[in-house]
């Protein structure tokens, strides 16, 4: 599985902004997708997760009700919808995919993406 994010960039504190990750490969919907951020000295943490059939998802508790996670199965595709955005969810975003349960836990992850820059200005 190839993983390739994109939808970075500089935005104003209250701003929205949509990040999409593109995967290959056929199995596509058997896959629990995830999305990690991280920022420079700090370790890679939890932001979002959402099961193969999109009907489950998990979130980080300061994402909770302003970013939310969705999938199209048809175009391979995960999205992360980012609302009333904080200079504190400045970092890079990593998209992630494993073929086990729905989890938070980075390890449980197989394949990731590059990341993708998202700056927050206050």
């Amino acid at each position: 599985v190839q993983l390739q994010a994109s939808g970075g960039g500089l935005v104003q504190a209250g701003d929205s902004l949509r990040l999409s990750c593109a995967a290959s490969g056929r199995t596509f919907s058997r896959n629990v997708m995830g999305w990690f951020r991280q920022t420079p000295g700090k370790e890679r943490e939890f932001v979002a997760a959402i099961g193969g059939s999109g009907g489950s998802t998990s979130y980080e508790d300061s994402v909770q009700g302003r970013f939310t996670i969705s999938r199209d199965n048809a175009k391979n595709a995960v999205y992360l919808h980012m609302n009333s955005l904080k200079p504190e969810d400045t970092a890079v975003y990593y998209c992630a995919a494993q073929s086990r349960v729905l989890s938070i836990k980075e390890r449980q992850y197989d394949y990731w993406g590059q990341g993708t820059l998202v700056t927050v200005s206050s």
